[in-house]
């Protein structure tokens, strides 16, 4: 591919359309089979305008889908024990068949105590210890939303992962690292790259498919692109712009996410998807 050419868009938005179209179809099935509604809690501890925007998105989505949604709103001044008893409830509730925390939960909250208090069969959102050692061995689980968003972006569009060199530009425990995991679970060689990377640039531009995954604008630039490359833009900031210089990396790309309309409604989608999974394995449902 010359650097002149222009990379084709990756629509995160039509593909997760159809798996929201197809986990209603299957939440409709388990409703009329068992009399129960596929239902995901949804848990936010404060009032971040933002964290509270995306809850409302979630449930919204989450009626389209025919699941129905339980919010448990928590004051900001909630500690990370009473957090931890609130999703443990959730976890013993038969009623709530994926919990979903809303994060960041702020400085003063142990979120990985947090996120363990979610049992492991209800966590949609692949967010325990459990989950991630799920990932890293193969084994059945759930996997990170966002990670599991990409995959299947990847799976779509097919990018062929066997011998490829991925470089997944952060290392967060629900993001970068589950994000390496999968890649290198369908054989690419996987580089990270993080704060202390001498040189990120360098790493970048050996890279077959890159992944940011920072949430650093822009940090990316197109010219340190792999003309060819596949480029993942997990990144969301202000302003509607992710982590990689779009304008200058569809140059060089082979194929690209858009920030928005890339890799952003995948992650919602997954979730619901893994909420009507959840509840098919709780309530015995097969074959859906």
């Amino acid at each position: 591919m010359s650097e002149t050419q222009t990379a084709q868009l990756m629509d995160g938005t039509g593909l997760a359309g159809r798996i929201v179209e197809e986990a209603a179809v299957k939440a409709a099935e388990i409703s009329r089979a068992t009399g129960t509604v596929p239902c995901l809690a949804t848990v936010l501890v404060g009032e971040d305008p933002a964290s509270a925007t995306y809850v409302r998105m979630k449930q919204a989505r989450c009626a389209k889908a025919g699941i129905r949604s339980r919010h448990v709103g928590l004051p900001a001044a909630t500690t990370t024990a009473e957090l931890v008893d609130t999703l443990a409830g959730l976890s013993a509730d038969p009623d709530v068949h994926g919990i979903l925390l809303q994060h960041p939960c702020g400085p003063h909250i142990d979120e990985r105590a947090a996120f363990e208090a979610i049992a492991p069969d209800k966590d949609v959102d692949g967010v325990t210890m459990h989950s991630f050692a799920a990932m890293g061995f193969g084994l059945p689980g759930f996997v990170s939303c966002t990670p599991g968003g990409i995959m299947r972006l990847l799976d779509a569009y097919g990018v062929e992962l066997a011998g490829k060199h991925a470089v997944v530009v952060g290392r967060s425990a629900i993001l970068g690292k589950p994000a390496g995991m999968l890649l290198l679970a369908r054989d690419a060689t996987v580089t990270y790259c993080h704060s202390r990377t001498a040189d990120v640039p360098g790493t970048v531009r050996r890279a077959d498919v890159v992944v940011a995954a920072v949430g650093r604008p822009r940090l990316i630039r197109g010219e340190d692109i792999k003309p060819g490359a596949v480029v993942i833009d997990a990144g969301y900031n202000p302003g509607n712009v992710g982590d990689v210089d779009f304008d200058t990396a569809r140059t060089r790309a082979r194929l690209i996410t858009p920030v928005p309309g890339g890799v952003g409604p995948m992650t919602i989608a997954v979730l619901l998807e893994q909420t009507v999974t959840a509840a098919a394995n709780q309530l015995g449902v097969q074959h859906i």
